[in-house]
């Protein structure tokens, strides 16, 4: 049995509600095409102060979610950012089925992530 690459680098679940540093491994573009459900990337860096001012917030929103939220270390060089044209930190995109569904860019509200996640919940 082949393991689920997405499961494998999950950040959060509701029994986890830290967040994760962002992590330097991240899937690659194919293998979020074709992952069935929901899934979140948040891109941004550990060192980035806007990151670390948002994280709070983020991890409330999604406390008692068990819907896959991966942390990708973004920056200089790093692929998967640039094939989801993330320009700001945090950027949290919500995938459906393996297509962006919506995104939220240095989110500061509750309700926005909120309405995010109900986009791509069942």
């Amino acid at each position: 049995m082949v393991a689920d690459p997405i499961k494998k680098l999950q950040t959060t679940t509701s029994r986890n509600l830290m967040l994760a540093p962002y992590n330097d491994t991240a899937p690659d573009h194919d293998t979020l095409a074709s992952t069935p459900g929901p899934v979140i990337l948040e891109f941004g860096s550990n060192t980035c102060g806007i990151c670390q001012a948002a994280a709070p917030l983020i991890s409330q929103a999604f406390e008692n979610i068990t819907t896959a939220h991966i942390r990708v270390q973004d920056g200089k060089g790093r692929r998967l950012g640039r094939q989801f044209g993330v320009k700001l930190w945090p950027t949290l995109v919500f995938l459906r089925d393996g297509q962006e569904v919506t995104r939220v860019v240095r989110p500061t509200q509750l309700q926005e992530l909120l309405d995010a996640l109900a986009l791509i919940r069942d």
